[in-house]
């Protein structure tokens, strides 16, 4: 494994549990529409409440298993892969209700870290 994918395996992870354990009821100017946490982000994309809860899940499932693929090579890229397929459903998500690229960015940055983790393991 080089540098860069553990730079990006490393990377992902910790910005995905910050973003999901740390900032999970805090507001910021990346919050889809007018929504001032995560629940209410997941409100204006139209979800059902408990698909916050599913999707949360499933981001910091595939975060802490980026983390364990530091010791275990054969999990990084399936993890990778999946984390960055919900990157796109995040982009996607902010375009669909009209936000400006710049609330993307998170999610775009994430992408870019998933991809150089596959790329690179």
């Amino acid at each position: 494994m080089s540098v860069i994918g553990t730079l990006g395996q490393i990377g992902a992870a910790l910005w995905i549990l910050n973003v999901w354990i740390l900032r999970f009821n805090k507001e910021t100017e990346y919050r889809g529409g007018e929504a001032k946490n995560l629940p209410e982000e997941f409100d204006v994309y139209g979800f059902p409440k408990r698909t916050v809860y599913f999707v949360g899940s499933a981001k910091i499932s595939l975060a802490l298993l980026l983390i364990i693929g530091l010791w275990v090579d054969a999990i990084v890229r399936p993890a990778a892969v999946l984390l960055g397929i919900l990157m796109l459903g995040a982009i996607g998500m902010h375009f669909r209700v009209g936000d400006r690229p710049k609330k993307a960015a998170p999610a775009m940055s994430v992408l870019s870290l998933c991809i150089l983790a596959i790329v690179f393991v």
